[in-house]
């Protein structure tokens, strides 16, 4: 990773983001200062040892400004934050929504960029007990993060992936979309389906348990072996389903999956999507 010199602030430090983030931020060689307004979040923050800062402080002579807050709360703090913003600045969320929502406030001499973390592949190579247990990333598992820039500037888009593949480090590849791509991919690629779909195989382990009887050592077993063979002979081609298999995933499908499901990646439907999560009444476009 480059050492170029950098100036960051990261808004809302002591979140679960914001801790995320600042956690691999200290092992850089970065300028860096954290702002946090709620009581707890500074505690967490000077828990660790680092120094607050407040916002107008924090902001005003940052090349990247990262907004580590909640969906609900970007539209105020952006309103609060880019105006005290120097002119060339980078202001960086870490969840399209907002951003493609047109929720953040905008100046022309300010750049919006949008990143979100991959989190470690189920599929990626593994060798230490650290690596295993990340699951989420950031600490020691390889992951790839995506990214969006408003800007053609090359400088600029170097600037943010350095930011990127610190904040979220270890970063394997960082892929660089729209705004509005990213948000077709979060939420609707991976938490309107792929996360659904985990709940749904937890509510379907509940019920082989609950209902059904069967031994919930025996039921967590076969499931959670079969969830990887499903995906590997799925997502990367390694087995061919049994023609028995074939069978009973036609079935599961007529049974349980509405045929019009792929709407949910219509523009209509993400806005939809988006203003249930954004607590809006639609978006406005």
């Amino acid at each position: 990773m480059s050492t170029d010199n950098l100036t960051i602030a990261v808004i809302g430090a002591g979140g679960k983001m914001g801790m995320r983030v600042s956690n691999n931020l200290v092992k850089t060689d970065y300028t860096v200062y954290y702002s946090e307004v709620s009581p707890a979040g500074q505690e967490r923050v000077t828990a660790t040892g680092r120094v607050l800062t407040d916002t107008p402080t924090a902001v005003k002579d940052a090349d990247v400004v990262v907004l580590a807050v909640p969906d609900l709360a970007l539209k105020a703090v952006s309103a609060d934050v880019v105006p005290q913003m120097k002119s060339g600045a980078v202001v960086l969320t870490l969840d399209p929504a907002a951003a493609y929502a047109g929720l953040l406030t905008r100046r022309d001499d300010v750049i919006e960029a949008v990143t979100h973390p991959c989190h470690p592949s189920i599929f990626v190579e593994r060798h230490t007990p650290e690596e295993y247990a990340d699951t989420f990333g950031g600490i020691a598992a390889l992951q790839d993060a995506i990214a969006a820039i408003e800007s053609d500037d090359e400088s600029k888009k170097a600037q943010v992936e350095q930011v990127v593949r610190a904040i979220f480090a270890p970063v394997g590849d960082v892929h660089w979309t729209t705004v509005k791509q990213l948000a077709q991919l979060e939420p609707t690629l991976v938490e309107t389906i792929a996360c659904m779909i985990g709940a749904l195989l937890k509510e379907s382990l509940d019920e082989a348990v609950n209902t059904m009887g069967v031994p919930e050592p025996a039921a967590r077993a076969i499931l959670l072996g079969h969830t990887q063979v499903a995906l590997a002979n799925t997502l990367k081609g390694d087995n061919p389903f049994s023609d028995a298999c074939l069978i009973a995933m036609d079935y599961g499908r007529g049974a349980i999956i509405k045929e019009d499901w792929k709407k949910v990646f219509t523009d209509e439907e993400l806005d939809k999507n988006l203003a249930k999560m954004l607590h809006l009444d639609k978006i406005e476009r």
